[in-house]
């Protein structure tokens, strides 16, 4: 089975994103965090070896940094 790969889109509070994609480029399964402009302030890809393990990943790990106020998890398909 293939990994499951992710975008997790981050909202952080005013100031924080450097901050935010700083800590979250810790986790591992992260492959990268960049800070961006838009309704969103940092996007997250990820991988995991399973949909839980991704959920448990953003769910215990990323939702807790300080700073980030709201994720949306947008999961890779290849159609």
């Amino acid at each position: 089975m293939d990994d499951v790969e992710a975008f997790v889109l981050v909202q952080t509070e005013a100031g924080k994103a450097a901050y935010v994609a700083g800590r979250v480029n810790e986790i591992p399964g992260v492959i990268s965090a960049y800070d961006v402009t838009g309704p969103y302030d940092v996007i997250v890809h990820v991988k995991s070896a399973t949909v839980d393990d991704l959920g448990k990943m953003v769910v215990s790990r990323l939702q807790l940094i300080d700073g980030i106020t709201r994720t949306l998890t947008c999961p890779v398909v290849r159609l």
